[in-house]
């Protein structure tokens, strides 16, 4: 009969509820004790999202949903709810791409890249003129439009050459004018001292050819017995 009244009087049915104060869900009265002590021995409720997980799971919870990253690009630790955020428009090691020639670098590097880019010219085979780049589509707007007004958008832009950095060159080897005053010194020395050795080593040669023609060597005569 109680059950019956409690099912045709809903002033009833909600009386009959009660609100657990351990996870603040809406409990049958009739199951109220049973549940806040299974409650309040196995969930505990998330500091970051509020929601009730079993206490063995929590910091499995944690590093898959709240612990910080640390970014492998810029090496900078970022809370989870700002990751995507962060991944996609704010780290300055991201990968992008120049707006001119398209080619990827980080984006920390990007401004400089395309002010340099962007100074670049490119024929335009309506007016013959060079054009920048970074003036392209305001000179496409401007200068070529339609007879309606409406600009041209069936010509396209002059495709765009991916063009990297320029190579680092290696220095060159200094030549000997450009060498320290030591240096050159030695050089000289070194230089003097094999004309010396060499004049000696001909001077020698030449003397001993003169004393062989001044006395030249005497025939052995034999004796008889």
């Amino acid at each position: 009969m109680a059950a019956a009244a409690a099912d045709s009087d809903p002033a009833a049915a909600v009386a009959a509820m009660s609100t657990c104060a351990h996870c603040q869900r809406e409990i049958p009265s009739s199951n109220i004790d049973l549940h806040s002590v299974h409650c309040a021995r196995n969930l505990q409720k998330c500091q970051h999202c509020c929601e009730m997980i079993p206490r063995k799971l929590m910091d499995e919870h944690y590093d898959e949903n709240h612990a910080p990253i640390n970014c492998s690009l810029c090496k900078e630790t970022i809370e989870r709810e700002s990751w995507d955020l962060h991944k996609g428009e704010k780290c300055p090691q991201r990968i992008v791409a120049c707006e001119y020639c398209e080619f990827e670098l980080p984006a920390v590097d990007l401004h400089e890249h395309q002010d340099v880019c962007g100074n670049r010219t490119e024929l335009c085979q309506t007016c013959r003129k060079y054009i920048r780049l970074r003036e392209w589509i305001g000179h496409e707007t401007q200068c070529h439009t339609n007879s309606n007004g409406s600009a041209d958008t069936s010509r396209a832009i002059p495709e765009r050459v991916l063009r990297p950095p320029p190579p680092v060159r290696l220095a060159r080897p200094a030549r000997l004018a450009h060498a320290s005053p030591h240096k050159r010194l030695l050089f000289t020395i070194a230089v003097t001292g094999i004309a010396v050795m060499i004049g000696s080593i001909l001077f020698q040669r030449d003397e001993k050819a003169g004393v062989g023609l001044l006395f030249p060597p005497q025939a052995k005569i034999g004796c008889d017995m």
